[in-house]
């Protein structure tokens, strides 16, 4: 039975950094050669990074390229390499993964199913392909396809395997989001099942922007079994030995679905045996602390920054945030800022203050007594014959993001807001005060979640890195005497249950009230999420964590009358 030792690269490449990523191919292929691999696969658009977006629309991008893809095909030798690239042709472009092999581009595979939902807008940018090869190697006969393409019982894995295909390698940039890891085994053990296949899913590593790319590649066997399975948001090439039945070939089979197979040289070489990693998988909690690690990290370095600013309130939020940035750089390359008012308790000064030795950081304190007192004398005019309320506490959060942007702006560090996802869906926030910063870290983690990862940190290293007091006290944005977040918003418990049903599952209102939630809380809810969208517009971008994120997701009008309650 004929063997094809197939190399998984689980790369991390940037988007838009053409010689860095190739060169990066190219490394890898090489450790790839060197280990006997007869193939080496990479993820979906390798050569741009994922998604390029508008990069696609400038014809030189494109061509820059086009020079990349070719300068990794003249890198491979007595190896077939396969890895994702924008192709041009006439017109038109494709979402193509390239095949290679002695030093030339042998032929490409056009990806045929373009997403168009969600965070995708492969439509905006991809025609659709329409051929659906397979590859001859050493007496094996195997098919490529692009992400989307595997999901589809009809689609090119079916035609492929039906071609005598018996094993179908697909590549794919496939974002993390919650639930995501399962629902794709599942979608490829159904595959594999019903063509009776092989299948190797290579995925990309890294962050980028908003999305967390996060690895999990896997190899299925055709009953459905899964007999590898790579880490999750780790940059790493794994190897799988395949013992395959030897193609027999049948041109009326061929003919009768019209699509091409090719002949790939190869010299076949004896290496010794590589054992297969058994990797385990994580439970939620710990691939959201990942996500969020993974994408703090990229997007702070990719960004070229090399340090970050946190206001630090004693609060959990800011907590959670510090823990992840610490993670991500290192305790040196984050620094805390507390900056007090006359409405900041002691025990949220000491708090913080714990936190930060607890996580080795360097905390600074700014008193913003004085400064809030001076907007108060310079408003009296204006203010004369009103209620002290919410634009005087929105003063006090507008000039702590003032000194915060101040000091990035200084240093040239990068400043982390710590808005969470309930705050921001109902506006619990101040424009241009808290909201203020570069990157929003915790943009789409409900409350209730935000304190499951903080339990998770603690259990995961076996101390309180986040203090006992800081989890257990009444969140509070401390902008008035004795404030907390119920007196004007539901418990969070509550609060996150209703959003989860109106942003995420997009029920109406009759529906939710089904669950038995208060009428009067949920109309409350759903105005504050639809009048706030302003806000959200002007956020900081977060890394995504649920099915359906502000922004990328969830495209609302910012003027819209519609109110279904």
């Amino acid at each position: 039975m004929p063997t094809l030792r197939l190399a998984l690269a689980q790369i991390n490449p940037t988007v838009g950094d053409l010689e860095q990523n190739s060169n990066l191919i190219i490394e890898y292929i090489e450790e790839a050669e060197t280990l006997g691999a007869d193939v080496v696969a990479f993820p979906e658009l390798a050569v741009t990074g994922y998604p390029p977006e508008d990069l696609l629309l400038k014809p030189h991008f494109v061509s820059d390229n086009v020079s990349a893809a070719q300068k990794i095909a003249k890198s491979t030798g007595h190896i077939t390499a396969i890895y994702g690239f924008a192709e041009p042709v006439k017109d038109k472009l494709y979402n193509s993964a390239a095949v290679t092999n002695n030093q030339e581009m042998v032929d490409t595979y056009q990806k045929v199913h373009l997403p168009n939902y969600g965070v995708f807008d492969e439509k905006r940018y991809f025609e659709e392909g329409s051929n659906f090869p397979v590859y001859d190697l050493n007496g094996v006969r195997f098919g490529i396809n692009v992400c989307e393409d595997i999901w589809f019982s009809s689609g090119p894995t079916n035609v492929q395997s039906n071609n005598g295909a018996s094993l179908i390698i697909n590549i794919n940039g496939s974002p993390f989001n919650l639930g995501k890891r399962k629902e794709r085994e599942n979608v490829l053990i159904e595959r594999s099942r019903d063509n009776g296949v092989y299948i190797a899913y290579i995925n990309m590593v890294g962050g980028q922007d908003e999305l967390v790319f996060d690895g999990g590649s896997l190899v299925v066997g055709p009953t459905g079994n899964i007999l590898m399975r790579a880490d999750q948001f780790k940059e790493h090439l794994y190897i799988y030995d395949f013992e395959l039945p030897k193609f027999q070939k049948s041109s009326a089979l061929e003919e009768s679905i019209g699509s091409k197979n090719i002949s790939l040289p190869q010299e076949k070489k004896e290496f010794k045996s590589i054992p297969c990693p058994t990797t385990k998988t994580i439970d939620q909690n710990e691939e959201i602390f990942q996500a969020l690690v993974l994408g703090t990290r990229d997007y702070v370095k990719k960004c070229g920054f090399s340090k970050v600013l946190i206001a630090l309130s004693g609060g959990i939020d800011s907590s959670l945030v510090a823990a992840i940035a610490v993670e991500a750089l290192g305790p040196e390359n984050v620094v805390g800022i507390s900056l007090p008012s006359r409405f900041s308790s002691s025990g949220s000064k000491t708090d913080a203050k714990t936190l930060a030795n607890n996580l080795n950081i360097k905390m600074d304190a700014i008193e913003i007594e004085e400064i809030f007192q001076v907007f108060e004398r310079s408003l009296t005019d204006q203010f004369n014959g009103t209620m002290w309320g919410v634009a005087e506490e929105n003063i006090q959060s507008r000039i702590r993001g003032n000194l915060m942007m101040a000091l990035s702006n200084k240093f040239g560090f990068l400043l982390l807001t710590t808005g969470n996802k309930s705050e921001m869906a109902v506006g619990y926030a101040t424009i241009y005060g808290d909201m203020a910063g570069g990157f929003s870290v915790i943009k789409d983690l409900p409350k209730m979640m935000v304190y499951e990862i903080c339990h998770h940190i603690n259990e995961k290293y076996g101390t309180d890195r986040i203090p006992d007091a800081i989890l257990t006290k009444p969140p509070s944005a401390e902008l008035r005497s004795d404030q907390k977040d119920s007196d004007t918003l539901p418990e969070y418990e509550i609060l996150d249950a209703i959003l989860e049903k109106y942003i995420e599952q997009d029920l109406g209102i009759e529906e939710i009230l089904k669950d038995g939630f208060e009428a009067n809380i949920v109309i409350q809810i759903l105005k504050l999420v639809d009048l706030n969208e302003y806000k959200r517009r002007q956020s900081a971008p977060g890394i995504k964590i649920t099915s359906k994120n502000f922004g990328r997701d969830r495209r609302m009008p910012i003027s819209n009358k519609y109110r279904p309650y």
